[in-house]
């Protein structure tokens, strides 16, 4: 099972968005969802019942969507890079994905690849679009821009101390004469508990920046998974927030969650009771998480 899974943050388009996906990928599923009890619907501002999660998988990786309204917006500062292994499927996603969205780089030969494209899609969510097969469909992709810029690399270093089963596998850095300063970091390609990501660094005038709209979730087996990934992650700078929630010192959002909540939102009553916990939580409590879900017995 996956320790990290990237979480798409949907304004109320959060079905029509899984399902194109999932229509379009091989090796696609969706898996379960969950809905809004009363408790976590008058936090979030959403309608009791409607959509909250829906986990689904893509080229046999693991996603969670959530339902939560208009208080993020994607930005390309994180996107999803695609690995595919034919100029036909490029053509298929491309297509897809690019119906009503908005083209950045449009699809074409580039000096780095045969068959590249960057598109926002329609429900605001970036892909870039890359023939050339790796051993893991989709990467993440991080955008080190504005005030991020000439972090990447500190960022690379700072991610993989704190995984196990952790490395950068390369880094691509700018030379003189080319569009940006010389040294920054071109591409970073890095596993984080064997789940791969790339980054880069970008000088220009972006007008974005890392919004909690992708968020990653690191899947912990105990309360000393829960609290180390915590204290590493919010600190030097970064910002706690509520329901398992911080923000890393570089601007990027992760859900510390246990994986015992899963099953504890299993049962109806105990469930809500186990949720209403988690929203007077900041770090999640494994054991008070328990405790108020035994106390529907």
């Amino acid at each position: 099972m996956q320790r990290i899974t990237p979480c798409l943050w949907f304004n109320n388009n959060i079905e029509d968005a899984i399902g194109l996906y999932t229509s379009l990928f091989d090796g696609s599923s969706i898996g379960k969802t969950a809905r809004y009890g009363k408790e976590a619907a008058d936090v979030s501002g959403q309608k009791e019942g409607a959509v909250m999660t829906m986990m689904f998988t893509l080229g046999g990786q693991e996603f969670m969507g959530l339902n939560g309204g208009p208080y993020y917006q994607f930005t390309p500062a994180i996107s999803l890079f695609v690995n595919c292994a034919t100029a036909d499927e490029v053509e298929r996603l491309w297509a897809g994905l690019s119906q009503d969205g908005l083209v950045m780089m449009p699809l074409d030969k580039y000096p780095f690849s045969e068959k590249f494209g960057w598109v926002q899609d329609r429900f605001g969510v970036s892909w870039q679009i890359n023939l050339g097969a790796r051993k893991q469909k989709i990467n993440p992709f991080l955008m080190f821009v504005k005030d991020k810029h000439g972090k990447a690399g500190e960022a690379l270093e700072f991610f993989v101390s704190i995984f196990d089963n952790a490395k950068i596998e390369s880094v691509q850095r700018f030379g003189p004469g080319e569009h940006e300063p010389e040294g920054a970091v071109k591409q970073g390609i890095f596993t984080l508990d064997g789940y791969e990501f790339r980054a880069m660094e970008s000088a220009m005038d972006h007008r974005f920046s890392f919004t909690g709209a992708i968020s990653f979730i690191v899947h912990c087996d105990s309360q000393e998974e829960v609290d180390r990934y915590w204290a590493k992650l919010s600190g030097s700078g970064g910002k706690e927030s509520m329901c398992g929630w911080l923000e890393d010192q570089f601007g990027i959002s992760w859900q510390i969650v246990p994986r015992v909540l899963e099953k504890l939102m299993e049962d109806p009553k105990g469930g809500r009771l186990a949720m209403q916990a988690l929203l007077q939580m900041r770090k999640l409590d494994i054991k008070a998480l328990e405790a108020a879900a035994r106390a529907a017995s």
